[in-house]
């Protein structure tokens, strides 16, 4: 079985990219006296290298990175070494152009960026195949190496390609996913409009057309890239698991929805030996801190619970947003821990140096352009030594309270053409869900809707349009059992094929809903709605209502006014064990969190509300029963966490007892005794 932890690396990985051919060799020495310096465990290296190391087809050239590995051997600093195959050379381009991918309008792309592949060309994968070969067999054995990066965040920032290359591997795709044309026709419903295939050769990428195109095609059409693009990870970690056994093999994910809408993360980290990811705050408005935890919580949760790695991150602002903030005084530190009170094991960043030339000289680095008398500087020093006191939670796990459901082909259908309201957006959903339950201080696994979810006493579904059969059999059995759901509107509607279930919505969740839809009545942009519920309270919606006919649920709530004034709500449906909740309109933040404090009630979920808001408790356990409680105060006032009894504070080192103080701004780490 693979390893799935870095190779050698005794302490949480701590580090960035190092891209030292950017700098003359003179510059090198200096760079690991400073990594020492902050406490650098692990670099990555080599993630954009391609055009150094093979120069001209064939032909490569070590030297430079075989000293580097040796330096940073010396110093005690292990590698993660990547695959260059993001960034193909010119001279590859200038070979075969026909690799650079195709837009659905037609247009190629040209060569001067990165990520610019076609991945069903075969030039491609075959000179792919090639450097990553001659990698593994020249470093494979390197004592420094701890972890092979393939590629760099795949899926961005070209996803699907249109060419006719793409057309053939489609073709060849389909055959294989279905077995014959009459299985594709129906699947795809194309009998309506006339678009009936009598030949796969009449078959095309989903290409830009007149009007709307087969949305079962295109659905379809963003599996096929996925799964494309994941063959070719498979075959270059194929060759890296060949020629050196026991170096697990990784890429970069980048799970937030703020940041990746293109890969099925859940198929993808069943391919990894460990579980890694990006992640850069949004200027969006929002809480940044709330998307960065949603964001460790949805990679902790591909990674099946197991620890993970956080593999970039910025020191401070990005260069690539509309507005780039620098980040507050502490608020370095505190993101990186954020992620590892979530499961990391260790906080990585992009990058070591920053770059003097390129596009990205403006992102904020390790080592920025001021040097080491910068703000920046000092905090990464202080933060590579709080994390080296924090070793010894290495291969815990994070403890979750509850569960939220995410699929995203069900997001890919769902964001199709021609759906009935263009603001019902299913991150907008999932988003607010997972603040209410980050402001009730809830940790919050993801899960597949498929699922086993029976660890779970409360199961929050915000969007799930695509449900198939097999999902909603699994929903009925969790309730049944004993579990609370709470089911947000426009759930349940199609199958896999993205074909409406038989009879009246929501489809596959009639059931365990204990309800049936007759009619959609969406809002228009400046409606709102009432929703009356016991004891006079109520509640506001938007953008959605619905003509809800319970069939075994009770009404707790009904719209006072707007085009279903007078009809449910909010329902509950007692079905076996357990209870099923429906919410039929888009509810603001504080009605919502009404509606899921009173399913927690029903959960038995004790939410931690005596807490300030924005100070977010996480704990972490051992399998020797060690526990680890995470106090990050995001907000500007001291904080008192309770504790559960004594323990230490192992940033500062100090006994506690009962309760442990965070000043504003900071972060506690406290080993509770057994």
């Amino acid at each position: 079985m693979p390893q799935t932890t870095p190779k050698g690396l005794h302490r949480l990985a701590f580090g960035g990219d190092y891209n030292p051919e950017q700098w003359p060799e003179s510059v090198w020495q200096e760079d690991v006296r400073l990594m020492r310096e902050a406490g650098v465990t692990m670099v990555s290296v080599g993630i954009f290298s391609w055009a150094l190391l093979e120069p001209e087809p064939g032909r490569h050239d070590f030297g430079w990175l075989d000293r580097l590995l040796d330096l940073l051997h010396e110093h005690g600093i292990r590698v993660d070494l990547g695959t260059p195959t993001v960034a193909p050379p010119a001279w590859f381009y200038r070979a075969h152009p026909e690799a650079l991918p195709v837009t659905a309008d037609g247009v190629r792309f040209s060569y001067g960026s990165r990520g610019a592949i076609c991945h069903s060309s075969t030039a491609y994968r075959a000179a792919a195949a090639g450097i990553t070969t001659a990698l593994a067999r020249r470093y494979g054995s390197h004592p420094a190496l701890a972890l092979w990066h393939v590629h760099n965040e795949y899926g961005v920032p070209v996803s699907a390609c249109y060419c006719d290359s793409c057309a053939a591997h489609f073709r060849r795709w389909l055959r294989s996913t279905y077995g014959s044309l009459e299985a594709v026709n129906e699947a795809w419903g194309t009998a309506f409009w006339g678009q009936r295939y009598s030949s796969y050769d009449e078959i095309d990428p989903p290409r830009t057309t007149p009007t709307v195109g087969n949305p079962a095609q295109q659905l379809d059409y963003r599996r096929f890239a996925d799964a494309t693009i994941r063959e070719n990870f498979r075959a270059e970690r194929d060759i890296l698991h060949a020629l050196a056994p026991g170096v697990p093999v990784t890429t970069n994910f980048m799970t937030a929805l703020s940041q990746c809408d293109s890969i099925d993360y859940w198929a993808w980290g069943r391919e990894v030996d460990l579980v890694t990811n990006d992640h850069y705050l949004i200027t969006d408005g929002r809480r940044t801190h709330v998307n960065l935890a949603m964001a460790a919580d949805l990679t902790r949760s591909v990674a099946g619970g197991a620890p993970w790695l956080l593999l970039e991150h910025s020191t401070s602002g990005v260069n690539w947003q509309a507005r780039n903030p620098a980040k507050r005084p502490g608020e370095m530190a505190r993101n990186s821990l954020a992620h590892v009170a979530r499961g990391s094991e260790g906080a990585m960043f992009f990058q070591w140096r920053q770059s003097r030339r390129g596009a990205e000289k403006f992102h904020s680095a390790m080592v920025p352009h001021g040097s080491t008398d910068t703000r920046i500087w000092r905090e990464v020093v202080a933060l590579g030594a709080g994390l080296d006191t924090l070793a010894e939670v290495r291969g815990t796990r994070t403890v979750p309270d509850v569960a939220m459901l995410w699929d995203w082909h069900s997001w890919w259908a769902q964001n199709l053409e021609w759906r009935p309201h263009a603001a019902h957006d299913a991150r907008e959903r999932a988003d607010s869900f997972y603040e209410t339950l980050y402001d009730r201080h809830l940790t919050v696994d993801f899960a597949h809707p498929e699922a086993d979810l029976s660890a779970y006493p409360l199961v929050v579904v915000p969007a799930l349009y695509l449900t198939t059969e097999a999902a909603g059999r699994n929903l009925r059995e969790y309730v049944e059992n004993g579990g609370t759901l709470v089911v947000s509107y426009f759930s349940g509607i199609v199958d896999e094929h993205d074909a409406v279930h038989p009879g009246p919505y929501p489809g596959a969740l009639r059931d365990v809903l204990g309800l049936t839809v007759e009619e959609w009545s969406p809002l228009l942009d400046d409606q709102r709605v009432t929703v009356s519920g016991p004891d006079g309270a109520t509640l506001t919606g938007d953008v959605w209502t619905e003509f809800v006919r319970p069939s075994g649920a009770e009404t707790l709530w009904t719209y006072a006014d707007g085009p279903a004034a007078g009809g449910p709500a909010v329902t509950r449906h007692r079905l076996g064990r357990g209870t099923a909740w429906y919410v039929s309109t888009r509810l603001d933040a504080a009605s919502l969190d009404a509606i899921v404090a009173a399913a927690c009630e029903d959960a038995g979920v004790a939410a931690r509300t005596t807490l300030p808001r924005d100070v977010e408790v996480v704990h972490r356990a051992g399998e020797d029963g060690t526990r680890y409680l995470f106090a990050l105060n995001h907000s500007d006032e001291d904080a008192v966490v309770p504790l559960d009894g004594a323990g230490v504070e192992l940033l500062a080192g100090t006994p506690v007892d009962g309760k442990v103080t965070v000043p504003a701004g900071a972060v506690g780490v406290v080993r509770l005794d057994a």
